[in-house]
């Protein structure tokens, strides 16, 4: 079994976001699903679910932006 970066689907209250995706990628998400479900697109969990998990590793991972927020730049600011 493909060993995938996207395991954990934790339940939290959600903030609405909404966003356009090319049709190439949404075809990528929809197999990205499937795999996470062992292949099987029927009952592979939604794209919903599955794109908070990976924007929050993609930040976690960028060595770039962590160097940036530990030194306090503008970019850890909101609103």
């Amino acid at each position: 079994m493909t060993r995938l970066k996207l395991a954990d689907l934790a339940d939290e209250k959600p903030v609405k976001l909404t966003v356009e995706l090319s049709a190439r990628l949404h075809r990528d998400l929809v197999a990205y699903a499937a795999a996470i479900n062992g292949g099987d697109a029927k009952n592979a969990p939604a794209i919903e679910r599955i794109v908070p998990p990976m924007l929050e590793r993609f930040v976690a991972s960028d060595r770039e932006f962590a160097k940036a927020r530990k030194n306090g730049s503008s970019m850890d600011r909101t609103g």
